[in-house]
């Protein structure tokens, strides 16, 4: 019942899925850390930041990234002088796109997770002589690991699901931006509603297991 374009958008989508929460674990961590550690006014504007993507609409991002990516825009102004051409409608555009609003899924687990370590720990690794980087290795990130699986399992679901933020900016073009939630709406238009059914079906059970294993290997904390 699937096409070869809906397997190309298939994996194209778990490609994009799987760069975007790497991505965001490796720059995302140090900005968590920073957020949760310091004390510094500009702590809420970044949190703002950060959280945006939760209440703005999906196309108002998707809009403001393309006309600053496009030929008129600094980003777009930016990557023609580097001779990386324009990012519209590529899949490195996508990636640009995905980080951004997919960031607070993988940001706050990863700061709730730090702040609930508490500085009873890095005390005592100070007390040791440890450095801050031999403490933030050995200390913090094993004590952290519950918040590291929530932030990847949720940021590579997100990214699996997203819809305005890609359509907008990588439009509909097959086996280079076409992502399955674009799959879908391109065959429901068509009423082609069986092949809509196999892939929807096929992101509800990705969604769903993901979640089941969250759920199952790293339970909510309870508290008293």
């Amino acid at each position: 019942m699937l096409s070869a374009d809906d397997w190309g958008a298939i994996w194209l989508t778990l490609k994009l899925a799987a760069i975007v929460t790497v991505l965001l674990l490796l720059f995302g961590t140090p900005l968590a850390w920073w957020l949760s550690q310091t004390r510094s006014r500009a702590k809420s504007v970044v949190g703002a930041i950060v959280a945006l993507p939760l209440v703005l609409p999906p196309s108002v991002l998707g809009f403001y990234l393309l006309v600053a990516m496009g030929s008129n825009g600094p980003l777009g102004h930016l990557t023609q002088g580097l001779g990386l051409g324009l990012l519209p409608f590529t899949f490195t555009g996508l990636v640009i796109g995905s980080l951004l609003y997919s960031m607070p899924f993988v940001i706050q687990p990863l700061q709730n997770a730090f702040e609930a370590i508490g500085p009873r720990p890095l005390e005592v690794a100070a007390t040791l002589r440890a450095s801050p980087l031999d403490t933030f290795f050995s200390v913090v990130l094993p004590l952290a690991k519950p918040g590291f699986i929530t932030a990847a399992t949720l940021g590579f679901a997100h990214t699996v699901g997203e819809f305005g933020v890609v359509m907008m900016i990588g439009g509909n073009i097959p086996h280079q931006t076409r992502v399955v939630s674009v799959q879908i709406y391109g065959h429901v238009e068509a009423i082609e509603y069986a092949q809509a059914h196999w892939l929807s079906g096929g992101m509800l059970v990705i969604s769903f297991v993901a979640l089941l294993l969250l759920y199952r290997f790293n339970p909510p904390r309870r508290t008293l």
